[in-house]
């Protein structure tokens, strides 16, 4: 998919039909026809357009004398059903960012929040004329949605907590380990952007304000606060694994104490009874009420041996 923005007068963004002098061009997914429009149209290498194609692709910054591509790191979003149920994986996907003389472009495999929020005009101060300022303004809320994403997966951890207080299975354990798994890809993808931001920082040869460089102090901290936030949360998730797997399998091994125990008193009346079939001569066998003192008698000594489990905290 292939946008054109441009902010016109009185700070409106717009759409616009073609390239044009200090325009947006927001590229998400594009075809190849679509990144030879872009090609042709801003004297770019096809490469450097597909950069954030990949999604292995790492977080950096390059700078030429015709262009400067950035590439950071941001959250997103998959829905995966599991059990027929729909359910939220976080991941971290790679989002490019072209600075050229009279045009920026972003490029980006997902439809992210991170422009969505962009495009419906809800960023304050926001200007497409203003190339470095619009980065620095990516990054800030590359870096909120870092935040939100993290509230999100504290959120799921608590109620999964709440679910393996009565659970004896392993279903939550296994979104557990989704969550911590998450929590890693995003500690290393904000340490990743950590690096981006402090370089950008340092190159002279990114056109800066006054402003911008208070806002990019702004978005290292907001970084630095979300790598602080995954690493408490990756301890928590981490420490919950590890404590509630050892539950399950104490409760487990409860349940497996508990069957053996009834398996041994229930063996008593049937060792007995097993003896009293022989076809051999036994004690009370002309009895009439043979079968009554014999049967009375397993249960008796089924209920002695329950009772010493019952006081040893076994049964």
């Amino acid at each position: 998919m292939l946008e054109i923005f441009k902010t016109t007068e009185g700070s409106v963004l717009e759409k616009q039909e073609s390239v044009t002098k200090d325009c947006w061009i927001a590229m998400t997914a594009p075809t190849a026809q679509e990144i030879k429009e872009i090609s042709r149209a801003c004297h770019l290498e096809e490469d450097v357009l597909r950069a954030a194609l990949d999604e292995e692709e790492r977080a950096r910054i390059e700078t030429e004398e015709d262009y400067t591509l950035i590439v950071i790191d941001i959250p997103a979003v998959e829905k995966e059903m599991v059990e027929k149920q729909e359910k939220d994986r976080y991941i971290t996907m790679p989002l490019s960012i072209i600075s050229i003389k009279d045009v920026i472009i972003t490029v980006c495999l997902v439809d992210t929040p991170v422009l969505q929020h962009i495009k419906m005009g809800r960023m304050k101060g926001f200007s497409t004329h203003k190339k470095t300022r619009l980065i620095l303004q990516i990054f800030y809320r590359v870096a909120t949605q870092f935040l939100q994403n993290l509230r999100s997966i504290n959120r799921q951890s608590e109620m999964i907590e709440d679910k393996l207080h009565v659970s004896q299975k392993n279903k939550e354990l296994f979104e557990l380990l989704e969550l911590q798994k998450s929590l890693v890809y995003f500690t290393t993808s904000l340490r990743s952007n950590e690096a981006v931001f402090e370089k950008m920082l340092k190159n002279e040869k990114v056109k800066r304000y006054p402003d911008d460089e208070d806002l990019l102090e702004d978005v290292i901290i907001e970084n630095k606060q979300a790598m602080e936030m995954a690493n408490i949360y990756s301890g928590i998730v981490g420490s919950m694994v590890d404590t509630f797997a050892s539950v399950i399998s104490n409760n487990q091994n409860l349940v497996m104490k508990f069957l053996a125990t009834v398996t041994i008193v229930m063996s008593i009346p049937t060792m007995i009874a097993s003896f009293y079939g022989m076809n051999v001569p036994l004690p009370g066998h002309d009895n009439p009420y043979g079968f009554y003192i014999v049967l009375g008698f397993a249960l008796l000594l089924a209920g002695v041996v329950a009772l010493i489990f019952h006081k040893k905290d076994v049964f």
